[in-house]
This record gives structure tokens, sequence and C-alpha cells, in this order.
């Protein structure tokens, strides 16, 4: 009898004897030794899964039929009441409301009509002579040389412009020490990158609107359009500006005069 016992355990793959026969003196952490001792219970843990899905399956539809009841149950449990819609009773007590008010007046617009343009000659209409139009006479009198001759009064007189007043165009504009290309070479070695738009590839130009007072001097400096995404650009336009040195001022019917003066200041990286 122990022999066939023994017999039956050698021909049982996953018989405990067996494998600590044949894997006896070698490693058992991992490899067959632990798939052959764990069969018997990974094929338990599979069957019990296979028999919980299953019966999970077959259960669906029963569940489904107790939702579909209890949200029947809870239709039935509504109740519905009708509600009274007629309007109430009017007062005669109460006063009418008053009327709205009038419409506004309606302003008189004038149409225009487009110019045509016409190659017919185009004829002045007669003048309309009405009571108060000035009379003409058709008498004639003698006159002597000794008559007085009015000469009127000049009145085109150049006038001074206005202590405060600033110009935007005068028969003289502000100039720089030195002209237009001293200007640009005083910019170029006067203004600096900004490093962070530098880094970032940000290029434009930055128009800079300032004064130029009487004695020459640069004030009210103010950036008229700027450097899209480049605020730094715009900031350092300025202070180029501000260091400029003192400029020829305007003149206007010969007096030295404040005039407004926009500079275009270009950044770009080569």
């Amino acid at each position: 009898m122990s022999e066939n016992t023994s017999f039956n355990e050698w021909t049982d793959v996953v018989a405990e004897g067996r494998n600590a026969l044949v894997f006896e003196d070698k490693n058992k952490l991992y490899g067959a030794f632990e798939l052959r001792r764990r069969y018997n219970r990974t094929i338990a843990v599979a069957l019990a899964i296979a028999v919980a899905s299953f019966l999970i399956l077959v259960s669906i539809p029963k569940i489904m039929e107790l939702i579909e009841g209890m949200k029947a149950d809870q239709v039935k449990n509504v109740e519905i009441t009708s509600a009274d819609l007629t309007p109430p009773p009017l007062d005669e007590t109460t006063p009418p409301p008053p009327p709205p008010p009038p419409p506004p007046p309606v302003e008189q617009t004038i149409k225009f009509t487009p110019p045509v343009v016409t190659d017919e000659p185009i004829v002045d209409p007669p003048p309309v002579i009405t009571d108060d139009s000035p009379k003409i006479s058709t008498d004639t009198h003698d006159k002597t040389g000794d008559d007085d001759i009015v000469v009127p009064e000049e009145t085109n007189k150049v006038v001074a412009p206005k202590e405060d007043e600033i110009f935007l165009v005068v028969e003289q504009p502000a100039d720089f020490p030195g002209g237009i290309n001293e200007m640009y070479k005083f910019i170029q070695k006067s203004v600096q990158y900004p490093q962070v738009e530098k880094e970032a590839g940000i290029t434009g130009t930055c128009y800079v609107s300032f004064v130029v007072e009487k004695n020459g001097s640069i004030t009210d400096v103010s950036i008229a359009r700027g450097v899209s995404g480049g605020p730094g650009c715009d900031k350092e336009a300025m202070r180029v500006v501000k260091i400029m040195p003192a400029w020829k001022p305007a003149r206007q019917a010969g007096h030295e005069v404040r005039c407004r003066f926009t500079l275009p200041i270009k950044f770009s990286i080569k």
C-alpha cells in the first residue's frame, strides 16, 4: 500500500514529496518549484473567480428588474395637484395706470447727395432780389480830384506767439547740435539693448515724443508708440532722449518757441 502511494506521488508533478526530491539542493525561490507548489491554490482561486463572475452575469437581469421597479415606485408616489390660473378680479377702486409718455420728437435730417462729375458748363443762377438786398443807384454824380481817399487800416500784422504755446509745425524747426547725422551717432553710441528683449529676440521701432523748450532743453518725454512686447526697449529709448544735449530751439515769427518733436528709435538684432 505504501509503495502504491509513493508511486502516485511520483507521477503527480505537484506532489510536495516529489518536488522536494526533484528540487533538492537547487534554487527553490523561483521557477518551476514555485509554480508546482502553488498550482493547487492557483486553480482554486481561478475557479472561485470564474464562479463569482458567472453568478454576477446571471444576476444582472434580476438586478435591472429591481432597479426598474424602484423607479416605477418613485414615479407612482408623485402627487400632481391642479393650480387655479384664472386672473384675480379687478379692483374698481384702484386708479388706472398713467398713460405712456409721448414718443420723442423726430429729428429732421438732410440727406447728403454725392456730387456728380459732368462736362457741361456750370451756369450760376441769377441773384434773388429781396427787400433786404442793397439798392444800387443808377444816378451819376460829378466827383473832383480833391475828394479824400480812405485807405483801410492794415490788419495783417505778425502776431507774436503765446508764452507757453507748444507748436507742432514751425517756420524754423528745432535741431540737434551738429545736425541730424550727429543725433543718429549720439543715439547709436548711447542706446544699450535691453538684455531681456535681446534674449527673447524682440525687435521694433519706438516712437518717442518730447518738447524742445525755448532754451533747447528736453522736457515732457513720453512714448507715442512703443515696441510690441518690449517694455524694456521703450524705457531705454526714453532714457537716451532725456540725456540728449540741449537742442537749437525752434523759431516762429522771429521768436524762439516751444516745439514738440517725435523721434523714431529702431531696435534690431544683427
